[in-house]
């Protein structure tokens, strides 16, 4: 199969392109190849000739959304509508990634997929727009959220080790009322081409089984790490000052995906896998 990969160089485009290149032809489509808040897209992504399209290339700045809208409307609603349209090209289904930003955080338990999207910042507005953009325009797609990804060069765990390396006067301080699902990107894309093979479109959840808060899950990567000896203490949301609102609770149930096979480990192993390749 011929498979696009928009942001091939993030993250997850990484993790993508190490799970999928071995029984596919790929047509990278980094920030070079593809101008995505431009309507140019379209031809960029329909001249690539793919059976299938994975998307996920988006502004995932969320402050940097919040400082500036317009810019997180134009690439990650625009931009993914161009997307679509460049698959109604190409008669290829889409595979958009989605976030657990798109819900408010305030259910009190994990997020299904069919729950409605009440997004409460600028980011998750933005990607909630991507999501009416494909249902709007396609008729064959997969929408997969994720939440609170890490794996590539910049990401939490990372930021957790550095400061731990050299911790301010008084130790860390994570915040304690923030929940939701840590998970590695190896695993989604793991996941995404077990879905793929399955044919099944629709909406998924693809995060790491269980959840935390960004204060539980920093003591475990202190603790896995060996680094204990690093204190850390709990702060609220609201002591945390930053431009963007994240929403409090946003843990994503696996339901739609379990039930064809597709599910991820517990957070905790993901979690100990990464920080071995670390070592």
């Amino acid at each position: 199969m011929r498979i696009a990969i928009t942001g091939a160089r993030g993250q997850l485009g990484h993790a993508l392109v190490a799970e999928l290149a071995d029984g596919n032809e790929l047509a990278l489509l980094g920030h070079e190849q593809l101008e995505l808040g431009s309507p140019q897209a379209i031809e960029q992504i329909a001249a690539t000739g793919a059976d299938l399209v994975i998307h996920p290339a988006a502004y995932t700045n969320v402050d940097g959304c919040a400082r500036d809208p317009e810019r997180a409307y134009r690439v990650n609603a625009l931009g993914t509508k161009y997307v679509a349209l460049a698959c109604r090209r190409l008669g290829a289904p889409l595979l958009y990634i989605s976030t657990n930003e798109v819900f408010a955080g305030d259910a009190g338990r994990p997020y299904l997929e069919y729950d409605q999207a009440a997004p409460i910042n600028a980011y998750g507005r933005s990607k909630w727009a991507g999501e009416l953009a494909v249902r709007e325009l396609l008729r064959d797609f997969y929408i997969v959220r994720v939440a609170w990804l890490y794996g590539g060069e910049r990401n939490f765990v990372r930021t957790v080790l550095r400061l731990a390396a050299s911790p301010p006067e008084g130790g860390l301080r994570m915040v304690d009322d923030e929940v939701g699902s840590p998970t590695y990107c190896a695993d989604v894309a793991k996941g995404v081409a077990r879905l793929i093979d399955t044919g099944c479109y629709g909406t998924y959840h693809l995060v790491n089984e269980g959840a935390c808060s960004r204060h539980a899950f920093a003591s475990t990567i202190l603790q896995m790490a060996g680094r204990t000896d690093v204190p850390i203490a709990p702060i609220r949301l609201a002591d945390y000052r930053r431009d963007s609102a994240p929403p409090p609770y946003t843990p994503l149930a696996n339901i739609a995906g379990a039930n064809l096979g597709v599910a991820l480990r517990p957070w905790q192993e993901a979690l100990a896998a990464y920080l071995a390749t670390l070592a």
